[in-house]
C-alpha cells in the first residue's frame, strides 16, 4: 500500500492552557492531511464542489497514546486499507518529531451527492487514484 505524509506544525491556537494540543484538533490535522493527499493527486476539492460531489466522515475510531505539543513540526501518514464503491476507510497515524507515534485513527469517509446528501459512487477518474495506491 502506498503511504502519503503530510507534515503539520503545532501552533499555539492548537493546544490547550498547558501547551498540548486539544484532542479535537488531531481530527483537522487528519482532515487536511487527506485533503492534501487528493491535491498530491490532482484532485481540487472545490472542483467536486462545483459537480455536487463531497467526501464526508462517517466514522472515527481514534487512539491517543501520547500527547503532541506546541511547536512541534508532526508527521501525518495517511494509507487507504479499504476501498468500496462509494466509501473508503483511511488509517491515518501522528508522528512526533523523534518517532513516537502520538494518534491513531481509522477513519471511514462516504462519497455523497451534496445536493441530495445520499451516498453516490466515487467519480471513475478518483476512483482510479485510490486504486492505483492501495
Amino acid at each position: 500500500m502506498m503511504q502519503h505524509t503530510h507534515n503539520i506544525r503545532v501552533y499555539y491556537e492548537d493546544t490547550d492552557a498547558g501547551g498540548i494540543v486539544y484532542y479535537a484538533n488531531y481530527l483537522k490535522f487528519f482532515e487536511r492531511a487527506r485533503t492534501e493527499w487528493l491535491r498530491s493527486m490532482g484532485t481540487q476539492q472545490d472542483i467536486l464542489l462545483e459537480h455536487s460531489v463531497g467526501f464526508v466522515v462517517k466514522r472515527v475510531e481514534m487512539d491517543n497514546h501520547a500527547p503532541a505539543r506546541f511547536n512541534q513540526l508532526l508527521s501525518i501518514q495517511s494509507e487507504i486499507v479499504e476501498l468500496k464503491r462509494a466509501s473508503l476507510v483511511f488509517k491515518q497515524i501522528i508522528i512526533s518529531p523523534d518517532e513516537q507515534c502520538l494518534v491513531s485513527a481509522l477513519i471511514r469517509v462516504a462519497c455523497v451527492n451534496l445536493s441530495t446528501m445520499k451516498p453516490q459512487a466515487i467519480p471513475e477518474n478518483i476512483l482510479g487514484e485510490f486504486t492505483r495506491v492501495i
